[in-house]
């Protein structure tokens, strides 16, 4: 007689069938969410949506006009469709040209976007499997529930009734049921008409020795790829060449002036040997940006040839602040090796939304508090202002006028018990009101497309960044510079929180780059705050 706790004689190999449906509603609910997974995000100057199919192709489609298919590099037949759609009006405002048609005058825009089109595809690729994770999980979610709402509602006397039924046939059953599932999600999921690539169509010449190469263009695109592609084509190949030359004249000149550069002015310390080097931050300031993302291999060339520990933006790392301008930030942030911090302090031509976007590629984006890296105290917030070209100018941009912002940011920092080392700001003239009070030793800002300084400024130090860019008046920041672009390497002491030194980076037009010696930081001035401080430039 068996012992009444005893399970029945087979009850433990009744596990598998229960997990094997486990197991199937899982595989199911991935299934199904990443499949169906789609996502609003760029592509280039437009505003697109990205849908998972399971065609093994990579489709882009322009509607009328036709599409762009390649080959996927996904697995398992897995693909994407891409619906492009409007240009936005904050984007056209810059450029009355809305047709495709246009694209001879149009180059600009759509070089940015393949100058640095990794950044687009790995936010589109986060964005896609977090949205795949979500639906997966609301899938699996409702067959949990249905399951138990099931159990409920046939109750255990009919649900006993109906597993000695089925019991003989429970290995072939469940097996088959997972399989059909699993074929029916995929099949209803993505496999639409529209969905199948035509094999057909031949690949475009224009795209050969390009990432595009073997791309099959259909429809009346095929007639704008072959006008204009080749124009686009040509310029990106003038911008790759253009930065790769520049890229290898900041290596030489930053090895030469390495080899060869000692500081400019006595060692200050109290030591003859001045300060240990080990114990040195190292900084790299960029600003204003304005989406050249031709120069991001080269901020990541000067932060690892200085072994920089931080990167400083000061701002105006987009042109318009639009949706579209995504991979401009994603693809600077990624620029900075892993390990190394990126503070910024947005400027009057960025946004909250690509401010966001920059937090969300690993910046750490200043909003009115102090941020530590590594002993040194940061400073900063976002512009008051906000420019957006062919709308209206410069507006200010929340509730608060510059004067608040310079009197708050002022107030945070005479009130640090802490202290605050840097006030780092894309308007000079907001870190007047905390330079005349003392309170910050040092301040770097952007905003101007002029280096001023570093010159003494009431109770402190002012340095005013040029642009990163290149940036010129009336010429546009992307493609091979109009004009000299700057970053500048900072060293920074711990010991006696004071900058040290600091040197200019300068790469020209011609592609060639010079590297200044290190020139001594002036020493802060001890001196009564006065009214109106300093010389301040005037702000644009």
């Amino acid at each position: 007689m068996s012992h009444p706790s005893s399970p029945e004689p087979g009850v433990e190999r009744r596990w598998w069938p229960r997990a094997l449906l486990a197991l199937g509603a899982v595989l199911v609910a991935l299934t199904f969410g990443i499949t169906t997974a789609s996502v609003e995000s760029s592509l280039g100057p437009h505003e697109a949506r990205y849908d998972v199919t399971t065609d093994d192709t990579v489709t882009v489609d322009l509607g009328p006009l036709g599409t762009l298919q390649i080959d996927s590099p996904l697995p398992l037949t897995l693909g994407v469709r891409v619906i492009v759609q409007e240009i936005p009006a904050s984007v056209t405002e810059l450029d009355q040209s809305r047709t495709l048609a246009a694209l001879s005058g149009d180059l600009q825009s759509y070089l940015q976007f393949f100058s640095g089109p990794q950044a687009t595809v790995q936010d589109v690729a986060r964005a896609l499997a977090v949205e795949a994770l979500e639906r997966a999980g609301l899938a699996l979610a409702v067959l949990l529930g249905g399951w138990f709402l099931a159990r409920f509602l046939i109750g255990g006397t009919r649900r006993a009734e109906l597993h000695a039924h089925v019991r003989p046939h429970l290995r072939s059953a469940v097996v088959g049921a997972t399989v059909v599932a699993l074929t029916a999600t995929v099949v209803t999921s993505s496999l639409g008409r529209r969905d199948r690539p035509s094999v057909s169509q031949p690949a475009s010449a224009v795209f050969d020795g390009t990432p595009l190469e073997g791309a099959r263009v259909t429809g009346r695109l095929g007639g704008v790829i072959d006008t204009y592609g080749g124009q686009v084509v040509a310029e990106l190949r003038k911008n790759e060449e253009f930065y790769a030359g520049a890229n290898a004249s900041l290596e030489s000149a930053w090895d030469d002036r390495r080899d060869s550069s000692p500081t400019d002015g006595p060692t200050p310390s109290g030591s003859p040997s001045g300060p240990d080097e080990e114990s040195l931050l190292t900084v790299v300031v960029v600003s204003d940006l304005h989406c050249n993302v031709g120069m991001a291999p080269l901020i990541r060339t000067l932060v690892e040839r200085s072994g920089a520990d931080l990167v400083l933006d000061a701002g105006d790392t987009t042109i318009n602040g639009t949706s579209v301008e995504q991979y401009c930030v994603t693809t600077f942030a990624r620029a900075v090796p892993a390990g190394v911090e990126l503070v910024t302090s947005p400027g009057n031509h960025d946004s909250r939304e690509t401010s966001r976007n920059y937090a969300r590629a690993g910046a750490t984006v200043l909003d009115g508090e102090v941020v530590e890296v590594d002993g040194l105290r940061i400073l900063g917030d976002s512009d008051a202002n906000e420019t957006r070209v062919g709308a209206g100018g410069t507006a200010q941009a929340g509730t608060e006028s510059s004067s608040d912002v310079a009197d708050r940011l002022a107030d945070v920092a005479c009130d640090d018990s802490d202290g605050v080392d840097l006030l780092l700001i894309h308007t000079p003239a907001v870190g007047q009101a905390a330079l005349d009070g003392g309170c910050v030793p040092a301040q770097i800002s952007g905003h101007l497309h002029r280096r001023y300084g570093p010159e003494r400024v009431a109770r402190g130090v002012r340095f005013v960044s040029s642009s990163t860019a290149g940036a010129t008046l009336g010429q546009p920041t992307v493609g091979p510079l109009n004009g000299v672009a700057e970053l500048t390497v900072l060293r920074w002491n711990p010991d006696t929180r004071r900058f040290l030194d600091y040197q200019l980076v300068q790469v020209r037009p011609d592609t060639t780059v010079s590297v200044t010696s290190r020139l001594r930081w002036p020493a802060t001035p001890v001196v009564p705050a006065q009214p109106g401080g300093g010389s301040t430039p005037s702000p644009v």
